[in-house]
């Protein structure tokens, strides 16, 4: 799994950078930059693995220019979605030809004591794939839940041209950008710490937390002009759901 773990890596500062709002060359620079960097301290020099990762660069740009096109636009969030989902197919496909990760990055990631393989029971290319999977799991995993939302109406794409407050339903439950993160983070957390039940209660949590705001926009449903309950309701259940997804597969990966 060394080439999912560095390709996911260059996914992840991809969508990190474009986060900050930095160009989109820059992103995507950065996300094949950390995967010839990687690959080179990896010790990653066969024909074959320099092959197979040259390949995954493809769907990696594919993503990025595919995500910030469909963030903008009603439509090709279904390609950008398949773009991300290829590239880990494809790799997770031909993990079976990869090499354990070694050269002087391995070394390092051996030599920690935290992640120790008598300790933990962790070589590095179990280690450098935790770290790819809490990655992703900030603003790519975002990114997912924005295409998926925008996909099925419950967000209207981005402007460039505008810089106006949110409106519709991400105005009404704000804060989910933050705490969309910080949820899978956990869950991820505790479903490596072997505390698979109370990451179901992180969920259930969440819940019972949002109820008192979806119950507050019940008498907007009588308004023309207001966003009613089952427009919040919807963005909330898909935008969660969609969540955590993405963090219980992302802990597949790596258990």
């Amino acid at each position: 799994m060394s080439w999912l773990a560095i390709w996911l890596i260059g996914v992840g500062v991809a969508d990190v950078v474009r986060s900050l709002a930095r160009p989109l060359w820059v992103s995507a620079a950065c996300g094949v930059g950390s995967v010839v960097l990687l690959s080179a301290l990896s010790g990653l020099g066969e024909i074959h693995e320099v092959a197979v990762l040259a390949a995954s660069i493809v769907p990696l740009v594919g993503w990025v220019w595919l995500a910030d096109r469909a963030q903008r636009r009603a439509t090709g969030h279904r390609r950008a979605l398949l773009a991300l989902g290829s590239g880990v197919t494809l790799l997770i496909a031909f993990s079976g030809w990869a090499e354990p990760i070694s050269g002087p990055l391995g070394q390092w990631l051996e030599s920690m004591t935290v992640l120790h393989r008598e300790a933990t029971g962790a070589d590095a290319t179990h280690a450098l794939l935790v770290v790819a999977v809490l990655l992703v799991n900030v603003a790519t995993a975002n990114l997912v839940v924005r295409l998926v939302l925008v996909s099925i109406g419950a967000v209207r794409p981005m402007d460039p041209a505008r810089v106006d407050p949110p409106v519709g339903p991400a105005a009404e439950l704000r804060g989910g950008r933050l705490l969309g993160p910080m949820e899978r983070l956990l869950i991820v957390g505790l479903g490596l710490a072997g505390q698979v039940t109370a990451a179901g209660l992180v969920i259930a949590a969440k819940g019972i937390l949002r109820f008192p705001e979806l119950q507050a926009k019940r008498s907007d449903t009588e308004e023309v002009t207001g966003v009613g309950i089952d427009a919040v309701t919807e963005y909330f259940l898909v935008g969660s759901f969609t969540s955590w997804l993405f963090a219980l597969t992302s802990l597949a990966l790596i258990r």
